[in-house]
């Protein structure tokens, strides 16, 4: 009886960190010159404190969904194609691939992920994570008018920016997203605005935690540069669902906040 009542508290410790993971696309830089490389991760984290940290555990197959860059005129590259695997061991560390754009302008990263998991009881997770970044002929004059950035892509669950969320952007300036579930704003919904270097308090953090509004629309103004998770998740069951009870939806967006403005330099 006490093996078996420690293999459901085992069981139930699992069901609870598997579902606790999110998925995040990453790169070392928001802007990038002209025939450079750009190194984009793919991140799979446990987020803990209540789904509101950057501590990652285990690690995301890019082959169980899709991994894109997205060039200004909307064609698509797949990462998995180049991508090479920094972990030691097979549940550690994560993806990482190399692009060189040849052209300027704003360039999205996607991901998306849907799956079944089964602790306990059979759930659909449904990820999605996006980034962006800017190729620029030159460093020294970024472009700070460039547009569809508020474009969506039309993922289940995805954080759409309202600002351009690369430049301009500095300290100062807000990060502002509206946030779709299927295709529609889903307002009443919050949506975390974690910094790497910061930890949130528990519950509903004020500081760095926002409703959306009846449009969906949620904003939060940095005071510093750091690297910012956007992250909403919306979870409903499914009475009629096709071998699963529920469905578990995660949105993510990596904004690097620089120290000061590409663009004017304050």
């Amino acid at each position: 009886m006490k093996r078996i009542l420690t293999a459901a508290l085992l069981l139930a410790v699992m069901a609870t960190s598997a579902m606790a993971h999110d998925t995040w696309v990453e790169t070392n830089t928001g802007i990038v010159r002209t025939g450079d490389a750009i190194y984009v991760d793919l991140k799979l984290g446990n987020h803990g404190n209540e789904h509101r940290d950057f501590k990652m555990a285990s690690k995301a197959n890019p082959a169980d969904g899709t991994w894109d860059v997205i060039a200004p005129d909307g064609t698509k590259f797949d990462l998995t194609s180049v991508a090479v695997d920094l972990g030691y061991a097979p549940k550690e560390g994560f993806w990482n691939a190399k692009y060189v754009a040849d052209g300027a302008g704003l360039y999205t990263v996607s991901h998306t992920r849907d799956s079944i998991v089964n602790h306990g009881h059979p759930v659909r997770s449904v990820k999605s994570g996006k980034t962006f970044f800017i190729v620029s002929d030159s460093l020294a004059q970024v472009p700070s008018d460039l547009t569809g950035f508020d474009k969506p892509l039309g993922h289940d669950l995805e954080l759409v920016p309202t600002e351009n969320p690369v430049a301009p952007l500095g300290p100062g300036k807000p990060i502002a997203v509206k946030l779709m579930f299927h295709g529609k704003p889903l307002k009443d919904t919050v949506v975390s605005f974690i910094p790497r270097r910061e930890t949130l308090k528990e519950g509903f953090d004020e500081t760095y935690e926002r409703k959306t509004n009846d449009q969906g629309e949620a904003s939060f103004t940095p005071k510093s540069g750091d690297q910012f998770l956007v992250v909403a998740h919306v979870e409903q069951p499914e009475a009629n669902g096709d071998g699963y009870d529920a469905t578990k939806y995660s949105a993510t967006l990596l904004v690097i906040v620089p120290e000061r403005c590409p663009c004017c330099g304050e």
